[in-house]
C-alpha cells in the first residue's frame, strides 16, 4: 500500500482540517557533511523534502501547515551559507508559489522582513499575492522568525490597545508583527527532525499545549511516509488540555 492510500484510508478530513501542524526542519548541514557534501546540497535537498511534505499534508487534509525555515539566531552562521540561503529562498519561491497555485495552497511569510534582502521582500509579497486564494491547505513559512523577539514586539505594542489584553488580543498582535494575515490557531503536533529535542525559539506561545514528536530522521530523509507515521501518533494520544481524563472524553 503506497503511503498516499495509507492517508486517504486513515483520514478524518473535519477533524484534520482543523489541525495545525508545525516543523522545525533540522539536519540538512549534518546530512551533507556526512555524504562529503557542501552543506548548501543539504540545504538544496530539503527544499525538495519541504515540497514533498506540503504536497503530502494536502493530500492528508491537513488545515495549517508551519516550516521553520530560518531563525534570527540563524544570521550569526557563516555568511557565505547565509548569502546562499537568501538566494535559495528567492529561488524557491519564485518556483514553489506557483506549484502553491496548482495545489490550491496559501503562502504566507513570517517572521522580521526588515533585515531581508530587498528582492527577497519582493518575492515574498508577489508569492503571497499569487496564492493568497487557496483553500487547500495554509502554508506558513517562518523566515528570520524568534518567537521570543515576535512575543516582546507585540509586548511592546499592547501598550496602544484600550481595554483588557486577552489572549485572543494579543494573538492578533502577534500576527500583526510577524505579518500574519490573521492570528493562527494553535499548534496541535510539533514535529522536529534531525534527533535533537528542543524548540529551538519557535511558536512558543502557540505551541503552549502542541504535541511533540521528535524524529531521528534528517530533514532531507523525512518523506511522507514519516508524515503520516507523526499523524497517526498524534491522533492516537489523548489531549486533556488541564482536564481529568473522564472530562476529555466527553
Amino acid at each position: 500500500m503506497t503511503p498516499t492510500n495509507i492517508i486517504r484510508r486513515n483520514a478524518a478530513p473535519s477533524a484534520r482540517a482543523q489541525m495545525h501542524v508545525a516543523i522545525i526542519m533540522d539536519g540538512n548541514g549534518r546530512w551533507a557533511t556526512s555524504r562529503a557534501l557542501p552543506r548548501t546540497a543539504g540545504h538544496t535537498a530539503g527544499v525538495r523534502t519541504a515540497r514533498t511534505i506540503v504536497e503530502s499534508a494536502v493530500r492528508a487534509g491537513i488545515g495549517t501547515l508551519t516550516l521553520y525555515a530560518f531563525s534570527s539566531d540563524n544570521w550569526a552562521r557563516p555568511r557565505p551559507e547565509v548569502v546562499a540561503l537568501m538566494r535559495l529562498f528567492r529561488r524557491s519561491l519564485l518556483i514553489e508559489s506557483k506549484r502553491c497555485l496548482e495545489n490550491g495552497v496559501r503562502l504566507s511569510i513570517v517572521g522580521r522582513r526588515d533585515r531581508l534582502p530587498a528582492s527577497l521582500r519582493q518575492t515574498i509579497v508577489q508569492a503571497e499575492d499569487l496564492t493568497a486564494g487557496g483553500r487547500n491547505l495554509h502554508l506558513r513559512v517562518a523566515v528570520d522568525y524568534s518567537s521570543r523577539d515576535a512575543i516582546l514586539r507585540a509586548a511592546a505594542h499592547s501598550k496602544k490597545i484600550e481595554g483588557p489584553l486577552t489572549r485572543e488580543r494579543f494573538g492578533q498582535l502577534l500576527a500583526d508583527v510577524d505579518h500574519d494575515p490573521m492570528p493562527v490557531r494553535d499548534v496541535d503536533l510539533l514535529i522536529r527532525t534531525g534527533g535533537e529535542q528542543r524548540l529551538s525559539d519557535f511558536l512558543l506561545w502557540e505551541c503552549a499545549y502542541a504535541e511533540l514528536v521528535f524524529s531521528p530522521t534528517m530533514w532531507p530523509d523525512f518523506g511522507e511516509q514519516d508524515l503520516i507515521d507523526a499523524i497517526q501518533d498524534f491522533e492516537s494520544r489523548e489531549r486533556r488540555f488541564g482536564r481529568v481524563p473522564e472530562q476529555a472524553a466527553s
